[in-house]
């Protein structure tokens, strides 16, 4: 195999889990300082300029707390299931294309870890996987509630999990590929969100549900089940559940622009209009610039021509009359009365 496809392999993952727990955190701050502003707090402010390194923070605070494992507890599965979200999240974005394709050292590169032909497919397989991380970890804790809430998460994501992908069989019809590239190549003649709007809706209204954000966050249940599956969890198996949630709505939100508002902009017509329009600009303002110029070169071609033509007299009965090129005949008797003439010729 060759060695620059392993370093640039590499080099993908690492950018692309380095975008991920970089992109988390600043989720997670963009939501506190949204919330915080909707019920008239400020949000974080104290840790960083703007509070952008509280959450950095609160890893840090989570990584250092006592891991607590319940007694009775199944410790194999309780130590497993908060790493299956997070697992399946990652595996979801190595088949998401970011771009199209880069020239480093004479190898072209594609912005994608892997591009199979069942794209659409293992995406939809690995995400529902996420399913088994809820509910063993509810099962695992060896308590009522986590297993209630557990179920309850279970039961929303595997009920929108069936409507999500339907909401993408429209798009696999258009198209007739899984490819996610080849999706992608696809519309560069405008956005599938145009045909299949009623899809998309579909398709957001399922991820809000599937990232159990709000209005369908009610499967942690707080005033009911302490906090859902997750409350025996503690310390960084508490943060792989977070991290994980997180992940998923970037997942659901790549999914959403590479399959129906993707479009390479350099590509289509709109930005072939685009970029003719400007390039018609820029000639409209060098064909103007260069009528202005070359107007003054004709003025002052008239002017000298007009200097260096020889000045012609005739006797015009008794009115003195002398034709003079810059002047009119009315002028020219004018001046000629008051004896100006051959100053002004």
């Amino acid at each position: 195999m060759d060695l620059a496809f392993l370093i640039s392999s590499a080099a993908k993952v690492l950018i692309v889990l380095g975008f991920v727990l970089l992109g988390v955190p600043l989720i997670v701050w963009m939501e506190r300082k949204v919330i915080g502003h909707m019920q008239d707090r400020i949000g974080p402010q104290r840790v960083g300029p703007f509070g952008l390194l509280q959450t950095i923070a609160d890893g840090i605070k989570l990584f250092m707390k006592e891991d607590l494992v319940p007694a009775g507890a199944d410790k194999v599965v309780f130590i497993i299931a908060p790493a299956l979200p997070v697992i399946t999240a990652f595996l979801a974005l190595s088949v998401i294309p970011f771009g199209d394709t880069v020239t480093v050292l004479g190898h072209t590169i594609p912005l994608q870890i892997t591009d199979v032909n069942i794209a659409v497919l293992w995406i939809l397989g690995t995400t529902s996987m996420g399913v088994y991380g809820i509910v063993l970890g509810g099962w695992a804790s060896n308590s009522k509630y986590p297993l209630l809430g557990g179920l309850r998460s279970s039961a929303q994501m595997i009920s929108y999990e069936l409507a999500q992908g339907i909401s993408l069989v429209s798009v696999i019809l258009m198209t007739g590929t899984l490819s996610l590239a080849s999706i992608v190549k696809q519309q560069e003649h405008g956005w599938f969100i145009l045909p299949q709007f009623f899809g998309f809706v579909i398709y957001m209204i399922c991820g809000v549900a599937e990232t159990n954000r709000a209005p369908f966050d009610l499967a942690e249940a707080e005033t009911e089940l302490v906090a859902g599956f997750h409350t025996e969890f503690s310390s960084m198996k508490f943060a792989l559940y977070f991290l994980a949630e997180y992940a998923n709505m970037m997942v659901v939100s790549a999914i959403a622009i590479t399959c129906l508002l993707y479009v390479i902009i350099s590509r289509t017509k709109f930005g072939k209009a685009l970029r003719a329009v400007s390039q018609n600009r820029e000639l409209a303002r060098v064909t103007y610039l260069l009528a202005v110029r070359l107007e003054g070169f004709e003025q002052r071609g008239r002017e000298t021509a007009r200097r260096a033509e020889p000045r012609t007299s005739r006797n015009v009965g008794h009115t003195g009359h002398l034709e003079c090129p810059a002047i009119d005949s009315e002028q020219a008797q004018c001046l000629a009365e008051n004896g100006m003439l051959e100053l002004v010729c």
